[in-house]
């Protein structure tokens, strides 16, 4: 089985709803030890570490991803609770709608830190220990909006763009250690982000027939491509952007 995690340590954010779930258990089901963060959903992140005990080592994390000095002291405790971490997927991020011209400093900040700062944290945590190995694979969860803009969210276009950026830099800069790094970019998915817009069952039915697929994404379509870039297939796939989005953006 070519898609067989067994041995590797992965460290997914935002693990414990929407893409951060299914990437835990899409991951877990592969063989791997899984280590993922949440924020709020104790409970939640107990029962999904519960329901994948039994075929994996897996735990959980309780991390504010907008406080930095609690964040670099959960990830030195997540560093020093295991030797290596081979994967890591930066999911964990916030969508908060705020114009351009009302937006106070805090809530730009908030947005930053979150998506963006969070990604160079973790990441900036565990390439020591890939570097060490020969061996890591980082995958960012970004959005097409980092690619085309989305406006009445510039703060997380700006943060998702950020990120497209710090993956391509990341990439040349740690290839000759045996790390690659790439993006996966989602457009529209159905997930707890998004269920308050897509409260307006109109608005949901315009944004599936604006898809060329006619469809709205589910969860595991994104964690799909993660596994797939963090495999032994994707060995030679570094610095890219893959858009999973079902054709409607086109982007380079």
């Amino acid at each position: 089985m070519i898609l067989n995690f067994k041995s590797k340590k992965v460290l997914i954010t935002g693990g414990s709803r929407g893409i951060g779930e299914a990437c835990v258990k899409l991951f877990a089901e592969a063989g791997a030890d899984i280590s993922f963060t949440f924020n709020s959903d104790e409970k939640k992140a107990e029962k999904l570490a519960e329901k994948f005990s039994s075929i994996t080592k897996i735990k959980s994390y309780k991390i504010d991803l907008s406080k930095k000095d609690h964040l670099e002291k959960k990830i030195n405790e997540i560093i020093t609770d295991h030797n290596k971490i081979d994967i890591l997927v930066n999911n964990a991020g916030v969508w908060e709608y705020g114009t351009a011209d009302e937006m106070n400093l805090e809530q730009w900040e908030k947005t930053i830190n979150i998506n963006l700062t969070g990604t160079f944290l973790f990441s900036k945590a565990v390439i020591p220990l890939m570097k060490k190995n020969k061996f890591g694979r980082i995958i960012n969860i970004t959005s097409t909006a980092g690619q085309r803009g989305e406006p009445f969210y510039s703060h997380y276009a700006a943060s998702k763009g950020g990120i497209i950026s710090f993956t391509k830099s990341l990439a040349a800069e740690l290839g000759e250690f045996g790390i690659t790094v790439n993006s996966v970019a989602p457009g529209w998915v159905i997930s707890d982000m998004t269920k308050g817009v897509f409260a307006n069952e109109e608005y949901k039915e315009k944004v599936r027939n604006d898809i060329p697929v006619k469809r709205i994404a589910e969860a595991e379509d994104i964690a799909g491509p993660v596994l797939f870039l963090a495999s032994d297939l994707a060995k030679h796939i570094n610095g890219e952007i893959l858009n999973v989005n079902g054709g409607s953006v086109l982007c380079g």
